[in-house]
Order: structure tokens, then C-alpha cells, then sequence
């Protein structure tokens, strides 16, 4: 591996440098005649209708967006020289290509390609390309940029076995590059173990178990955008969700899709998915548990069929002078084909008044008559079947359905016989009458009861890609809310075991993907970390034979080791002068501490001058501290943490398991230098 190449060298004719300058400004210049192309598009006589011009215009409008030049970001970061054209017959001696890796695909006016998109099948090597095997690559290209300028480049010459390896510096000052503001993309630093997540095929599922810093969350969602690339029809028809534990961490994490050209991916927490209610309560964690437990979907399932009853009386259709009977047992064989079937209880409730009308025309036809289908749509609206019907297979409202179950002692018992012991129904029934649904004091838990019975009644829409992040954390009813999102699609689940800080978190990945719908799914775990320095990640990893035994620890792979101390405080005025000290470096700075410390260092930060900001909130040039609840901290990263007394983090948890996840999640928040401060005893499991 060559040292990075910073100076011009000689003639600028002849400066490799000043030619891939050269490049760059063409290619910029290429995007901006792209883009305006696009802008000088008339499309007034174009389209029949006002709606089709609308959706044209639209997808006009978004195709410009796609087609920005973001000032401060590389639009090529390597290059490729192929030793062979790809696919040619390496026999006829065909020249090798050149090609330039960036975000976007760029083309000149001829429509020769200037840069290709990173997701092209020809940009593979670029990741995945080695001594061992080069896949036809003679040189691999770094390149170095200060804001968007191109300042260095870096070669690796693949079929030269005279060059010894090495690792490249242009990669790892990218990654150790400080980060402001959201999270930004990988693209340029994917490593080859990344890259075959990344690229694996839409129709499988896919579960990443990464620890802190290895990537996992840039991971998910550059999968989002290549399997938009490669699959754009079939998931422009379909949709695409990205699901993330809260609006903070959707926030942190808006910008990297945009980034690379994709502005079609739809943002949402759980709760958003499950709103068919306004959530206007909370559950102690002993009845969260039960309710997000995966025997919750029968104890539904059961209730909700309880309504079916079987028919006592035949039904008769008056039409003119004919009276035609459909008697109880043939009606009990209808009802009891339709429960076989297995369909949702609406469809069968809408099945219902046909099946009873066919019956009434075979006998119709039997007589002689010729019935036709508007004879059945009739039968079928006939007041005497939309009685029966009405009678045999009531609708049923799904809030109203557990709105019951959680205030009738007897309708739930009833219908969790076997299922739920005594003391299991007596955490989730309220203690109070409720009148009304909208009256109700809905949990988030509650919220997901409803969407399974609603799911019960009628089918949920099916996406044709979901990205589950932080998915550690989600009960088995979450899972199965959210599968119900992706039953003819697929899924990208990220989390790690070891940070599941929810009384009813995930036990392991084959169980979350059953739950989820998805048994089939391939379990990889990353386990090279990119993000938290050396020191930090071995300290935090104390904990995991406490939080979660058998978890491969992250192997930190920065070459620089960090800012790492664990420091004695007496006063919160210390703590705020640790914030001080770590703000005189370039970054990001996040003050972590316990819920409950989280006012009172807020005072202190004011009094001392100091602006901060909440999470999600993105940081500036101006003000560069964010002040984190331990609460919200999964997810995000900063470049220099102070952590505020781990001893009250841990407390501020209902069990000290769940506290010291807690507590290992707030360990490794920090790219670049971490502070413990701590006035009281540290945890005994921090002890070295």
C-alpha cells in the first residue's frame, strides 16, 4: 500500500493529482448539465390529464433532488483499473477500463459513463477486491478529500505480488473522520463483509447482530439503497420502510438515503405503524411483558371467533311469489367451510352473504330458472340475509374487541384458558371500567394488541422491503406488527443482543425471526468495529459476560486508540468543566447521564454559559453539545462523550441486568475520546 499522495508533482500535465482534479470538475459539470436537462423538461402537452401531469411533475421534481451536487461531498471516492474489460474474452487481449466509484452514476452528453454508481455490479470489486483475489483489478483507488476538494489519492496496486499490503490511510482517516451534525454514509468505507450484506438479495431475509461501532445501522440502510438500485420497479410498486426505535434516532439517521440519491424510503417508529389509537397511558413492566408476549395473537385470535355462532334458523329469501329456503345445516356447512379456510374474519364475514346467496340459486336453477350474477349480488343484499349474516358473523370492532378483554374479567378469562395463568391476566386487566375507546387510556403495548386483532380482521398491506433497526429491543407482538409489513416482502433486522435494555428484550435472533415471519432468515454478525476506539470498546466489554454471555466482543480495528479516562468528581460543576475540556476538540460532544440527572445538568450547563442541544437535534459549527438522557442514546454517536455517574444509569433501570445494558449502550457512544465521571462507587462489573 502506497502513503497517500498530497503535492502536485512536475508539469500539471503529467501530476496524477491534477488529472483526477481535472476529472472531478468534469464530472461535476457532466451532473450539472444532467440536472438541468431534467429542469428543461416541458411536459405541458405531454400528458392527457391534470393527475397524470401531477405525477409526472412529481417524479420530475424528484429526479432533480436525486440529481444535486452536494458541495461538501465526494461525488467519486475511488477508482477501478480493470486489467481485462469486464465480461470480455481475456484470449482476444481486450483492454482493461477505467471506471470512477461515487454515489451517483454521472454520464458526459455522449452518454459515456464519468462516474459510476457504487451499486453497479461493475463497483463491486472496489469492495470486495484483494491480493488473494483481485477480480480482474490491477489498481484500486482512493481518494482524499478537505470539504469537497480532492486533495490526495492512494493506489493499491491488486496484481502486483512485488507490493507488500497494508492498510489504507486514506481509509482509515475516513473513518476516523470527526462527525457533526446527522449520521452520514459509509459508502466509500464498506468493508467486504459489509458489502456482502449489502448486496444480498431482495427475496431473503437478513438479520445482522453487530456490536457498537460495527456498522450495522450504515449497513441496513445502503442495503435499502441498493436493493432500490437493482430492484427499482418491483419496490417502487411495492414500498420500502425504514422502522427505528424512535424520532431521534430517525432524525440522526435522515440524511444518509438523500445522500446517496434516494428520496422514496418511508421513515417510522413501531408506534407509528400501530396507531390505530391515541397511546395516552403507560404499563408497569410486569404488564407490558404479558401483552407483548407471542400468546397474546391466540388469546385475540380466540376472542374474536368467539363471535361466530352457529346458525339456529334457515334463512328465507322472499323474490316476487317464490319464497326459497336456505335451512340451518346448510348454513352451518357454510360457516363451517369458511372457518377451514383460514381467511381473515372480514373476508369470510364478506364471503358470507354470497355463499348464502349460491345457495339460493342452485335451487333456483334447479326449478328451472337461469339465474345470473346479478341475481346472486341481489340475493346477497336481501334483508333476510344481511340478518343472518349480522347474526352468524357480527362485525367487530378491533379496539372494542381488546378494549374488553382488558376490562371483562370473565370475557378474558374465558378466552386465555390455557393460555394465560390467573396471575398473568390480573397484570393486564384495568382496574377500572372504561367506557368508551376513545374514553381509554391506551399503553403502546395496548396499541399493538389492536393492530394484531385489526390484522385478524383484515389483512395488513405488505411492503416489499423492511429495515428493522435496533431491533433488539421490540417484544414478540412488536415483531409480529412489524412482519405483518413485509409477509410477501422481506426484511434487514439490526440490533445487538448485548444493548436490549426492555424488560421483554430479545433473546436471540432465531426466535425474534420467527416471530417476525420470518424462520428462513441468515443470521451474520459483524464483529470488526469501525466506530468506538480500542480502549473504550475494551472497557465497555466488562460488561458483557454479565448482559449477554456468549457475544463475541468487538475488535476495534481504528488504528487510533483514543481518548479514553475514568475520572473522580466531587460536583457537577466538574462534570461540566469534563464538557469544556472535550469541546476545545473539532466534533461533536455528548453529555450522557441518567433521566433523572438530566434537569439538573441542564442547570449547570446554563449557568455555566454553555449551549447545548436535545437528541435529534443536529448539531452546528456554533453549538456542538448534546445533553442525552441514557433513555434515547441507543443509536447515536458522538465524536467525544462524557458519561455522567454509571452508578445512577444502572439505577435508573427496574433490574440491574437491563441497567448495565443500559449502561454498556452509554459506553460506547464515543468515536474519538471518552470521560467517566463518577462521584459514587462505579458498578462492581466495571472492575478490571
Amino acid at each position: 500500500m502506497s502513503t497517500p499522495v498530497h503535492e502536485p508533482l512536475g508539469d500539471p500535465l503529467d501530476d496524477p493529482l491534477a488529472r483526477e482534479r481535472s476529472h472531478l470538475t468534469a464530472s461535476r459539470s457532466a451532473l450539472r448539465a444532467m440536472r438541468e436537462d431534467v429542469e428543461a423538461l416541458d411536459i405541458r402537452d405531454v400528458t392527457a390529464n391534470w393527475v397524470n401531469a401531477a405525477v409526472l411533475a412529481q417524479q420530475i421534481d424528484d429526479r432533480i433532488k436525486a440529481l444535486a451536487d452536494l458541495s461538501d461531498t465526494p461525488l467519486f471516492f475511488g477508482r477501478l483499473d480493470y486489467l481485462y474489460a469486464p465480461g470480455a474474452d481475456r484470449a482476444e487481449g481486450a483492454a482493461g477500463e477505467r471506471f470512477y466509484i461515487g454515489r451517483r452514476h454521472v454520464h458526459d452528453a455522449d452518454g459515456d459513463p464519468m462516474v459510476i454508481d457504487w451499486r453497479a455490479p461493475v463497483s463491486q470489486p472496489f469492495y470486495r477486491a484483494s491480493r488473494k483475489d483481485p477480480m480482474d483489478v490491477g489498481l484500486r483507488r482512493r481518494f482524499g478529500y478537505t470539504g469537497g476538494d480532492l486533495t490526495a489519492y492512494e493506489d493499491e496496486h491488486l496484481s502486483d505480488p512485488q507490493e507488500a499490503a497494508g492498510t489504507s490511510k486514506l481509509l482509515q482517516q475516513e473513518i476516523e473522520r470527526p462527525r457533526v451534525g446527522p449520521m452520514r454514509d459509509i459508502v466509500a468505507t464498506i468493508q467486504p463483509e459489509q458489502d456482502e450484506i449489502v448486496r444480498s438479495g431482495l427475496s431473503g431475509t437478513v438479520c445482522v447482530q453487530g456490536g457498537p461501532g460495527t456498522g450495522k445501522t450504515a449497513v441496513g440502510l445502503h442495503r435499502v439503497a441498493y436493493l432500490l438500485y437493482a430492484h427499482r420497479e418491483r419496490l417502487a410498486r411495492t414500498g420500502t420502510l425504514v422502522i427505528g426505535p424512535n424520532r431521534s434516532f430517525l432524525h440522526y439517521i435522515e440524511q444518509v438515503l438523500p445522500a446517496l440519491g434516494e428520496l422514496s424510503v418511508q421513515q417510522a417508529t413501531v408506534d407509528d405503524l400501530v396507531g390505530h389509537v391515541e397511546v395516552r397511558g403507560t404499563d408497569d413492566a410486569a404488564a407490558a411483558v404479558v401483552k407483548g408476549d407471542a400468546r397474546m395473537a391466540q388469546v385475540l385470535r380466540r376472542a374474536l371467533y368467539s363471535h361466530v355462532t352457529t346458525p339456529a334458523e334457515p334463512v328465507v329469501v322472499v323474490r316476487g311469489s317464490r319464497r326459497w329456503r336456505v335451512p340451518a345445516y346448510d348454513l352451518e356447512e357454510i360457516v363451517r367451510e369458511l372457518l377451514e379456510r383460514d381467511i381473515r374474519y372480514g373476508a369470510a364475514r364478506e364471503a358470507l352473504p354470497q355463499r348464502i346467496a349460491h345457495a339460493v340459486l342452485v335451487q333456483m336453477e334447479r326449478a328451472g330458472e337461469a339465474p345470473d350474477d346479478r341475481v346472486q349480488d341481489a340475493v346477497a343484499r336481501n334483508s333476510a340475509v344481511k340478518a343472518a349474516v349480522k347474526a352468524i358473523w357480527p362485525a367487530v370492532d378491533p379496539a372494542k374487541l381488546v378494549l374488553r378483554l382488558l376490562t371483562d374479567a370473565g370475557f378474558l378469562a374465558e378466552h386465555s384458558d390455557g393460555v394465560l395463568d390467573e396471575d398473568e391476566r390480573k397484570k393486564i386487566l384495568w382496574a377500572k371500567p372504561v367506557r368508551s375507546v376513545k374514553s381509554a387510556k391506551w399503553s403502546a403495548a395496548d396499541a399493538v394488541l389492536i393492530d394484531e386483532a385489526a390484522d385478524l380482521v383484515q389483512r395488513t398491506h405488505s411492503l416489499g422491503h423492511v429495515v428493522l433497526d435496533e431491533a433488539q429491543d421490540l417484544s414478540p407482538m412488536q415483531y409480529r406488527a412489524v412482519g405483518r409489513r413485509c409477509t410477501t416482502g422481506s426484511a434487514t433486522v439490526l440490533g445487538d443482543l448485548a444493548q436490549g435494555t426492555t424488560p421483554w428484550a430479545t433473546r436471540s435472533w432465531d426466535e425474534a425471526l420467527a416471530h417476525l415471519g420470518k424462520g428462513e432468515g441468515v443470521i451474520e454478525e459483524l464483529t470488526a468495529g469501525f466506530r468506538v476506539p480500542t480502549d473504550v470498546i475494551a472497557y465497555a466489554s466488562r460488561l458483557l459476560p454479565h448482559i449477554a454471555p456468549g457475544l463475541t466482543p468487538v475488535a476495534s480495528v481504528r488504528e487510533n486508540p483514543g481518548f479514553f479516562e475514568v475520572r473522580a468528581v466531587t460536583a457537577t460543576a466538574d462534570v461540566v468543566a469534563a464538557c469544556e475540556e472535550l469541546l476545545r476538540n473539532e466534533g461533536s460532544t455528548g453529555l450522557i447521564a441518567a433521566d433523572a440527572r438530566i434537569p439538573a445538568l441542564a442547570e449547570a450547563l446554563a449557568a455555566a454559559g454553555i449551549p447545548y442541544l436535545a437528541p435529534g437535534e443536529e448539531t452546528t459549527r456554533e453549538t456542538r453539545l448534546t445533553l442525552v438522557p441514557a433513555s434515547l442514546a441507543k443509536g447515536l454517536e458522538y465524536d467525544y462523550v462524557v458519561l455522567d455517574e454509571p452508578r445512577a444509569v444502572v439505577d435508573g433501570e427496574p433490574d440491574e441486568r437491563t441497567g448495565l445494558r443500559r449502561l454498556y449502550v452509554a459506553l460506547t457512544r464515543a468515536v474519538s475520546g471518552l470521560i467517566v465521571a463518577h462521584a459514587t462507587a462505579l458498578p462492581v462489573q466495571l472492575a478490571g
